[in-house]
């Protein structure tokens, strides 16, 4: 595998030029009284893009995600950036990240567990530093066979792999499909469906309750990105503004944790998404993975450990039908953005995990 060093350098003039756009945004109205309840609250995203534009400091991001080596390779036609943290002797760990983040989500998990694993923390097709993909049929499966691929070209025989959100998709796929090479599968916000008219309990219902709301109020957003994702991409990829809204829903939890991720790390996933071009090409994915929805899912017997945070809907008798659970854990704090909101809590429980 040819493999070329990398560094994020984001030359000034595009700075300049974000700036620019920020200067001067088109902003729209909002009617009184709705607050978060049409979309991003107004007064909030103006916030938010004043200190993007006035405060926020990128070159501080850049010297952090520097500090870990990097790398760019191309596997099956597709550049992948992956950070890449070895450390001879000691266990190694896959780290895969969801929508619409990057590998730069793990950068706490990886600085608070680096004397105990080494690290290779892709960046996936169509997103961030691998940059937009350039052929369709990047779902899942095809993803996780570029992950295997990548680790056996990085000569590593067995390691662990975690993931949330789109992660916790493609984990257990790499998981089936090479069980030899994965010494335990590790997930958050992982979501095993019910069978139809199955009974449940009362406390399973209230698990799942989420699941009513995520239909009937948050699910716009793979509807549009399932569908018709080129279309947004043009106003995804032309407006800085546009792409903080979009993407402040899911930090921002729709409004109800407003601040539960700092700004910094907000405008760091926001900053290098509009600087790699790749907002529209990161929600693809959807539209890519849409034919394996619903599809008859096959148990996993690599031992698997289970990450559930606040208002996740992962019943646990449900996750045992398709892995083999060794490990539970509910965490108190935090929520779908856990290496974000709670890296601690998320690399004590990977800790614990891959070292029993």
């Amino acid at each position: 595998m040819t493999a070329n060093e990398f560094r994020v350098e984001i030359p000034q003039a595009e700075l300049d030029e974000l700036r620019r756009r920020l200067e001067t945004a088109r902003w729209p109205n909002q009617l009184a009284g709705v607050e978060w309840s049409y979309g991003v609250e107004l007064g909030r995203l103006r916030e938010l893009a004043e200190y993007w534009r006035t405060s926020y400091n990128w070159r501080r991001f850049e010297d952090r995600i520097n500090a870990i080596p990097q790398y760019t390779t191309e596997i099956d036609g597709q550049r992948l950036h992956f950070l890449h943290l070895s450390n001879p002797g000691k266990p190694v760990l896959l780290l895969l990240h969801g929508w619409p983040g990057s590998g730069a989500d793990y950068l706490s998990v990886i600085e608070q567990l680096a004397a105990d694993f080494a690290f290779v923390v892709p960046s996936l097709p169509g997103f961030g530093l691998s940059g937009p993909t350039a052929t369709t049929g990047w779902g899942a499966e095809r993803i996780a066979q570029a992950c295997i691929t990548l680790m056996e070209n990085l000569g590593y025989d067995r390691h662990g792999v975690h993931g949330y959100d789109w992660g916790a998709r493609i984990g257990p796929v790499i998981a089936r499909s090479a069980p030899d090479r994965v010494l335990g599968l590790h997930l958050d916000s992982y979501l095993a469906f019910p069978q139809e008219d199955e009974e449940l309990t009362e406390a399973e219902q209230k698990i799942l309750s989420g699941l009513d709301r995520w239909e009937s109020e948050r699910s716009g957003y793979a509807a549009i990105q399932g569908t018709r994702p080129q279309t947004l991409a043009y106003a995804l990829d032309d407006s800085p503004i546009g792409q903080l809204a979009w993407f402040l829903e899911w930090y921002d939890d729709y409004g109800h944790r407003v601040g539960a991720i700092s700004n910094d790390l907000i405008l760091d996933a926001v900053t290098l998404t509009w600087f790699t071009g790749t907002a529209g090409s990161s929600g693809r994915i959807y539209r890519e993975a849409a034919a394996s929805w619903g599809a008859e899912i096959e148990y996993c017997p690599v031992p698997t450990g289970l990450a559930v945070f606040p208002n996740d809907s992962t019943v646990r008798r449900l996750a045992e039908r398709e892995f083999n659970v060794v490990h539970y854990t509910e965490i108190s704090e935090g929520g779908h953005f856990g290496a974000l909101e709670v890296p601690h809590l998320v690399a004590a429980d990977l800790k614990s995990f891959f070292t029993s």
